[in-house]
């Protein structure tokens, strides 16, 4: 059922929902999940005072100061401590091999006797000979004996035992990803190469199925077609509906957050999605507008935390992108766009996502935005917004939010692929940031110093460990430490 623009301007003037819904000047605090702090603009969002602190911050939020790591890897606020989990290069499969490089996307799931089971995503794009540690061709495990790609598969036992073997492997790019509800892992190729380019052997740019818990669930890997051929980036599985969001990170034109909804009679569970047909249910994209009923064409018009759009969904014309790429298959005024739209994750009742900056191919310029789709209102929320880091190589501000997670301890979670220094940071209920950790592995040289991303940000399932992944060269992180519930 659509939601008319008249409907929702009808919404936005319902004083009595105890919420108001504007187009570009913002909305209350109070709104339901807002991560919202309606003083917070692009104008000042992201900012560093005097004292070298971000203006986001404020007394009682966080964990303090980040102290130096006598290591040179993590910095971490007091109290905390971290271990290494997997390190590309110098850790190995149960197979032998070399754990691959360029860890991303991640998922914790609980495993058998107490174990913790970890998807980790590998993004290695085209041929194998480009890669030093590629994803191992597991024999039954390979989509596309060319590509460089896939994901590994980490078990943590109690007693600090590691594991790690091959889920995937022959895919590309695997980036961002998601879990599902019924404890599964959807990797996502961010690349769509055809069969023949860059020497790809099969076509890429889809999504595919895997389980930590059982191996022989993973053998000859199948392409869920149904989702659609494009960049992917992210993924989640609505638990109520048993809709799927999926992230673009594509420019010129700048990608799309999608909408699968399942056809009828469809029951999700393990090894289900295997039976779908290619074409199966509908792929739709978003078609954003105020509450003056105005149609919003990119979401980096909005520029103030707690903006809300009301959402309609197109239908894709061609989910498989046989002649035209699917994002390009839309004309102006059809559908709204959103700049390098990253991570996902499921929670209160609705889809956080990212759209990690805008530039000149953007309507307005930005540092990082985070959204909240809520499905049963059928509006997008603008939760956090970043304004450009003026200085990315002083440690104070964020910029360029990627992988992100919902927080047993409230709010979020969020890692930075941004320029300069990275962080993992939080951010509160009430729209505030805070540090968690910094990248100290300098990948550059010191006259010009390089710090890779971090990616995989997850909790544990009992929420005590944080893991999250340095991605160049590839090292997978567990945090432990005096975890809190953040005020708001």
């Amino acid at each position: 059922m659509s939601l008319s623009r008249r409907d929702f301007a009808r919404q936005s003037a319902i004083s009595s929902a105890g919420v108001v819904l504007a187009g570009s000047v913002g909305a209350l605090a109070s709104a339901p999940h807002a991560l919202a702090a309606t003083e917070t603009d692009v104008a000042d969002a992201g900012t560093v005072n005097e004292a070298g602190e971000s203006a986001d911050r404020h007394h009682g939020v966080g964990y303090g100061p980040l102290l130096p790591d006598p290591k040179g890897l993590l910095a971490l606020p007091a109290g905390f401590s971290y271990r290494v989990i997997t390190h590309s290069g110098k850790t190995r499969l149960e197979s032998g091999e070399i754990t691959p490089s360029n860890h991303d996307g991640t998922a914790a799931f609980a495993g058998p006797r107490g174990t913790t089971l970890l998807v980790n995503n590998h993004e290695l794009k085209g041929p194998r000979a480009d890669w030093t540690y590629p994803v191992p061709l597991t024999e039954g495990l390979v989509y596309d004996p060319a590509a460089s790609g896939g994901c590994t598969v980490v078990e943590v036992s109690p007693d600090g035992h590691v594991a790690e073997w091959v889920g995937i492997a022959g895919t590309s790019t695997n980036c961002a990803g998601g879990s599902t509800p019924w404890g599964t892992w959807l990797t996502c190729e961010e690349n769509s190469d055809r069969a023949g380019v860059n020497g790809m052997t099969k076509d890429h740019g889809y999504v595919f199925e895997v389980d930590p818990s059982d191996r022989r669930a993973n053998r000859n890997p199948k392409p869920l077609k149904f989702f659609g051929r494009y960049n992917h980036e992210a993924v989640v599985i609505d638990p109520k509906r048993g809709d799927a969001y999926l992230t673009e990170d594509a420019a010129s034109p700048n990608g799309l957050l999608y909408r699968w909804t399942a056809p009828q009679h469809c029951h999700h569970g393990h090894g289900n999605f295997r039976t779908l047909s290619d074409t199966a249910g509908t792929l739709q994209a978003p078609k954003c507008f105020d509450s003056g009923g105005r149609f919003v064409d990119d979401l980096s018009r909005a520029t103030k935390i707690g903006t809300v759009y009301g959402v309609d969904w197109v239908d894709v014309p061609d989910r498989d992108a046989r002649t035209v790429e699917v994002r390009k298959q839309f004309g102006a005024g059809e559908i709204t766009r959103a700049r390098k739209l990253e991570g996902m994750w499921w929670g209160d009742g609705g889809a956080y996502l990212v759209s990690s900056y805008a530039r000149a191919e953007s309507p307005v310029q930005h540092d990082g935005q985070v959204w909240f789709y809520d499905p049963k209102r059928r509006t997008l929320t603008l939760k956090v917004l970043l304004g450009v880091n003026p200085d990315p190589s002083a440690d104070g501000a964020f910029d360029g939010p990627d992988n992100i997670t919902v927080s047993p301890y409230g709010g979020l979670v969020i890692a930075e692929d941004g320029e300069g220094v990275q962080h993992l940071f939080g951010a509160t209920d009430s729209g505030r940031t805070y540090p968690i950790a910094r990248n100290e592995l300098n990948i550059g040289t010191e006259a010009a110093p390089e710090y890779s991303e971090f990616t995989g940000v997850t909790f544990s399932p009992d929420g005590r460990t944080l893991y999250a992944n340095i991605q160049t060269p590839g090292i997978m992180l567990a945090i432990t430490g005096p975890w809190k519930r953040q005020r708001r």
